[in-house]
C-alpha cells in the first residue's frame, strides 16, 4: 500500500443507472479495507430500498439534502450531517430540494467500486431491471 493524494479532479467518474459518482479510493488503494467516493446528483435522484450482505456504509451530506430511509424511519439530512448504514439494514435515500446534493461515501469493507464499474458499463437508456439485479445480487447487494 502506498500514499496516494487525491485532487478534485482526480477520480473515476461513473453513471451508475443515474447516479453519478466519482470513484477516490479503491480496494487497490485500501489494501481492500474501504472504497471511498463522491456523489453529485440532481434533485429527485434516488436509490430505491437495498440491503448489503457484506458492507457497511458511512454517508457525510456534503451539500444539499438527502432524505435517508432505514430502520423503518425516513430523516432529512443537510450539510454536515451523517449517517452509519450497518450491513443487513435495508435502506434507500432520495435527494430532496431545489439543488443538487453531494455525499461522500465510504464503504467497508472495499468491492462494490467492482459492481458501480459493472452497472456503469450497461447501454444507456432505461435500465434492464433483471440485469441490474443479477449484477447487484452478484455482490450480496438486493433490492427490497
Amino acid at each position: 500500500m502506498k500514499v496516494k493524494i487525491v485532487r478534485p479532479s482526480d477520480g473515476q467518474h461513473l453513471n451508475v443507472i443515474g447516479d453519478q459518482q466519482t470513484i477516490l479510493l479503491t480496494g487497490e488503494d485500501t489494501n481492500g479495507q474501504f472504497t471511498s467516493l463522491i456523489e453529485d446528483n440532481q434533485p429527485g435522484m434516488q436509490l430505491p430500498m437495498h440491503v448489503h450482505e457484506n458492507e457497511d456504509e458511512y454517508f457525510k451530506v456534503i451539500k444539499g439534502a438527502v432524505e435517508f430511509t432505514a430502520n423503518g424511519k425516513t430523516e432529512t439530512l443537510k450539510a454536515g450531517d451523517s449517517i452509519f448504514l450497518p450491513r443487513g439494514i435495508p435502506h434507500g435515500w432520495k435527494i430532496v430540494g431545489e439543488s443538487n446534493a453531494v455525499m461522500h461515501l465510504d464503504i467497508y469493507p472495499a468491492g462494490l467500486e467492482k459492481m458501480f464499474k459493472e452497472l456503469s458499463d450497461l447501454p444507456p437508456g432505461p435500465p434492464d431491471l433483471e440485469k441490474v439485479a443479477s449484477i447487484c445480487g452478484k455482490y450480496g447487494v438486493r433490492f427490497v
